[in-house]
């Protein structure tokens, strides 16, 4: 929905948790937060969902450029992070 409600100039910016691709490198005090919120919040609810793609909090940011970029986004980038959230920004 986000991509056909933009104008062809359009950003979308994406603020998610602070996640590696890999599971190893998300190991330390915050991941392990996320990994628990993932688990009891996020992934049960993308799973009650039609499209449910179950992706949770963690996701990396490789998942979410696949979504993204299967969404119809020719350009995906990161915009910024801190150790707690990532930004991207997406471009039609």
């Amino acid at each position: 929905h986000v991509h056909g409600s933009l104008k062809p100039d359009g950003t979308w910016m994406i603020v998610e948790p602070f996640a590696h691709d890999h599971l190893a490198a998300n190991l330390n005090p915050v991941g392990r937060v996320y990994y628990a919120a993932s688990t009891f919040v996020c992934t049960p609810a993308s799973v009650s969902q039609e499209v449910g793609l179950a992706l949770g909090a963690q996701a990396g940011e490789a998942r979410l450029r696949k979504v993204v970029t299967g969404g119809g986004f020719k350009r995906l980038r990161r915009a910024a992070e801190t150790p707690f959230n990532m930004v991207l920004e997406a471009r039609p």
